[in-house]
């Protein structure tokens, strides 16, 4: 099983907003940005905090992608 951040980036791309926005006009950490490019998993606190910011639902942030056999 494998969480995907391609919403994330489509989301982004939607609102046209940058990582550098998001870095230095909302605070979002440049090591989130970088464990999300990553794969690496997120608190579901950061996960609130950018649904608020980027006014979205989580689904928009993240989706489930089944490992493919």
């Amino acid at each position: 099983m494998m969480i995907s951040y391609e919403p994330f980036y489509q989301t982004l791309f939607r609102k046209d907003i940058t990582e550098y926005q998001l870095i230095f006009k909302e605070g979002i950490s440049a090591n989130t940005l970088h464990r999300m490019k990553h794969g690496k998993a997120i608190t579901t606190s950061t996960l609130d905090t950018l649904c608020f910011i980027l006014q979205c639902e989580v689904n928009d942030i993240i989706c489930y992608k089944p490992d493919e056999e």
